[in-house]
């Protein structure tokens, strides 16, 4: 193909909005006028009733691409082909279909505002930073990594299956620590235009207009600060229950792990538990809840980690928890004799956090790992079996000993590994799939 014939007949990919022509320059309004064939939904072809040249309705992409490409074969100087396209054809649009089945010399763009950047000049919020998913012909798949990772401000462009309604099921159903806006945006620059704010629930079970964007604002200061303890259950707080770390909103122990770890820590009345890396404090909490008559130390290094600790304490109306800031083990040395020890998160002191742990355990006592890496795990695996009992003696739990062993403080450890690949149900458009947790080695061990 010359580069006389690609000049003389190129296709013309143009964006409108839903204003109609009116949306479009004189100069691309003009094109349109000319062209001899217009090619566009019945919609985009419906802004042009009185067009004198032959017009195209897309229905099948590929035979539409398949006519366009035999009037180019056949083309002469006064053939002028144009595509209407909805916002901007290079943004989740017509025109990545066209490059691939069209030689790209043929093709010139004209963009229209987006969806997207109109969605966020009514909200009036700036969208640089903002995560794009388009679930339009497609899955909400994407959102979810997007959701768990706290992403700040996503937009979506949803369908007929992956309406707002179905994207608030998702929400409430990921069970997030943080709270979101949800802007639900219809038919963006058009008469109708109608641009909400709703709560999450008060999307359910509403019908919106075919053509909208939702966008999703993270506020991490969104948690209820007047919640009543008494209205929560007793084991296994959801983890939107506890304020979190802006950065990191994910950066817990997640629920269903929590509530293995304190099956694990054979938790009694009246004990002394140390919870080494605490983070926002849901272990603790979870324990001190449990076991009122207990004291809790939870060991957070970052003050961040301290602060929200206190924070979600005396939300949830917990006073058995105390938070400490400061590194292990140099800060466990002023800390009352633990009788269970859980370790969460060890700062890559590991291996000299259970060395001094060994020290100070109660006899009987029992310390629980929750471990998300190969490495902590192997650090973990070669600490205890360096100590462990030997073979003829295994399977020995501490608290099994006769009478007259109970009282003598042995210098073996025994333990077993539990390992929990859990996947949680969410809903997927109309349809239901298992969304995997981060899977996580429990070592649970009791000095023999």
């Amino acid at each position: 193909m010359s580069n006389k014939t690609s000049q003389r007949s190129p296709i013309h990919v143009v964006g409108i909005g839903l204003d109609g022509a009116a949306s479009l320059t004189d100069q691309v309004k003009e094109l349109v006028e000319r062209a001899t064939l217009l090619v566009g939904s019945q919609r985009h072809l419906g802004y042009f009733p009185n067009h004198q040249g032959s017009q195209l309705v897309l229905g099948n992409f590929a035979d539409a691409i398949e006519l366009i490409r035999k009037q180019l074969d056949s083309a002469d100087h006064d053939t002028l082909i144009v595509v209407l396209v909805s916002g901007d054809p290079l943004f989740f649009g017509l025109g990545r279909l066209l490059l691939s089945q069209l030689p790209p010399s043929r093709l010139r763009f004209h963009p229209h505002v987006s969806a997207i950047q109109l969605a966020f000049s009514r909200i009036k919020v700036a969208w640089q930073d903002a995560k794009v998913i388009s679930a339009h012909g497609r899955s909400l798949e994407q959102l979810i990594p997007a959701l768990k990772q706290g992403v700040d401000k996503i937009a979506v462009l949803t369908d007929g299956s992956n309406t707002p309604e179905a994207i608030a099921k998702l929400l409430l159903a990921l069970d997030l620590p943080s709270g979101y806006q949800f802007w639900v945006c219809e038919n963006l620059g058009g008469m109708d235009e109608r641009v909400q704010c709703l709560g999450v629930e008060a999307v359910l079970n509403q019908t919106f207009a075919p053509l909208n964007v939702v966008v999703l604002l993270r506020h991490p200061d969104s948690l209820d600060q007047s919640l009543d303890p008494d209205s929560l259950p007793i084991l296994g707080l959801p983890d939107q229950t506890f304020t979190s770390f802006s950065d990191r909103p994910g950066l817990m122990t997640k629920r269903e792990i929590r509530l293995l770890l304190l099956g694990e820590l054979a938790l009694k009345p009246g004990q002394t538990v140390w919870d080494i890396g605490a983070g926002t404090g849901s272990v603790s909490i979870e324990i001190a809840r449990l076991s009122k008559t207990s004291q809790v130390y939870a060991i957070e290094k970052t003050a961040m980690g301290s602060a929200l600790i206190e924070q979600n304490c005396q939300r949830l109306g917990v006073n058995n928890v105390t938070s400490i800031h400061g590194s292990a083990p140099d800060v466990l040395k002023d800390l009352p004799t633990p009788n269970r020890i859980f370790i969460g998160g060890s700062g890559g002191n590991l291996q000299s956090i259970l060395d001094y742990c060994d020290t100070r355990l109660e006899l009987d006592g029992i310390i629980v790992l929750a471990l998300a890496t190969v490495e902590h795990t192997n650090t973990a695996y070669s600490w205890f079996e360096s100590k462990r009992l030997p073979p003829s003696e295994r399977g020995i739990r501490a608290n099994s000993f006769p009478p007259l062993l109970r009282g003598v403080r042995g210098d073996h450890w025994n333990y077993q590994w539990l390992q929990v690949q859990l996947s949680k149900s969410v809903p997927v458009g109309k349809l239901t799939r298992f969304n995997p947790l981060n899977p996580i080695t429990i070592l649970t061990a009791w000095k023999c």
